[in-house]
C-alpha cells in the first residue's frame, strides 16, 4: 500500500498545529503582560526609598581591627548604618553581624519590633503592617534565596511583602501582586513549571523544534498545493 505523503504531512501539521497553537497563545498573552508591566515596577523599585545618609565621623568610630579581633575569621568589614546610626558589619563564615561602630561591641540581631521598625522606615506606601513572620522554609516567591528570613507584608490590593535580613535588618528583596503575576506568565513562556528559570528546558526545546516541523510542513503543502503542468504525451 503505497503511502499517501500529502495526506500523512497535512493530519501531522493539523495536529502539531493545534498542540503548538495552544503554547503559541501562551507565549504571545505573557509575552504582552511582561512588555506591557515595566520591569521597574516588577522589581518593585517604587516600593521601598533610599534613606538620606549622612556623613561619618570617622574620629569617633572604633579601629577596624578592633571588630576583626571580635569576629575571628571575618573575611571582610565595612561600615555601614542601623537606625540610623554607624555600625560596623563583619562577614564571617557564621554569617554577617553587626557591632557598634563607637565601641567595637556585637549588637543583637534584629527582633520582630527592630524588623517591623525598619520595613516602616524604608517602604513608600501607607498600608499598615499585615503580618511580620520569621521563614525557615523559603516560599515560591523567594526559591533564589535560601532562608531564613523575615516577611513583612502590607495591607494593600497589591500585597506588598519585605524580606529582610534576621542577622542585620537588611532589605533582601520584595515582592507584590503584579511581580508574582509576571513570576506565573515567565513560568508558563519559558516552560519551567518547576523552579522557572531554566530557559533551555526539554519541554521549551521539544516545543520550539515542533513549531520548527509545523512551519517546514505548512510551506511544503503550500508548493505541494499549487496546480502542476502535465508532461505532454510524447
Amino acid at each position: 500500500m503505497a503511502i499517501r505523503w500529502s495526506l500523512l504531512v497535512r493530519r501531522t501539521h493539523k495536529w502539531l498545529a493545534l498542540a503548538v497553537g495552544v503554547q503559541a497563545l501562551l507565549w504571545t498573552l505573557t509575552g504582552m503582560y511582561m512588555v506591557a508591566v515595566h520591569i521597574d515596577i516588577i522589581h518593585g523599585d517604587n516600593l521601598v526609598r533610599a534613606l538620606a545618609e549622612k556623613p561619618f565621623d570617622l574620629s569617633r568610630l572604633a579601629e577596624p581591627s578592633q571588630v576583626v579581633a571580635a569576629a575571628p575569621g571575618a573575611s571582610e568589614v565595612r561600615l555601614q548604618r542601623y537606625f540610623g546610626a554607624p555600625v560596623w558589619r563583619a562577614e564571617t563564615p557564621g554569617g554577617p553581624y553587626l557591632f557598634d561602630a563607637a565601641t567595637a561591641r556585637p549588637l543583637p540581631k534584629p527582633n520582630e519590633a527592630h524588623i517591623r521598625a525598619l520595613a516602616r522606615q524604608i517602604y513608600t506606601g501607607g498600608g499598615q503592617i499585615a503580618s511580620v513572620r520569621l521563614l525557615t522554609e523559603a516560599p515560591q516567591e523567594m526559591q533564589s534565596r535560601k532562608p531564613p528570613y523575615w516577611q513583612v507584608e502590607f495591607e494593600g490590593w497589591n500585597r506588598p511583602t519585605l524580606y529582610l535580613s534576621p542577622a542585620t535588618g537588611e532589605l533582601i528583596s520584595r515582592r507584590h501582586a503584579l511581580w508574582r503575576v509576571f513570576d506565573f506568565a515567565w513560568m508558563l513562556h519559558i516552560m519551567d513549571y518547576d523552579e522557572r528559570t531554566d530557559v533551555n528546558n526539554p519541554l521549551l526545546r521539544i516545543a520550539t523544534w515542533s513549531t520548527f516541523a509545523m512551519a517546514a510542513m505548512g510551506a511544503w503543502l503550500l508548493i505541494w498545493s499549487f496546480p502542476r503542468r502535465k508532461r505532454k504525451k510524447a
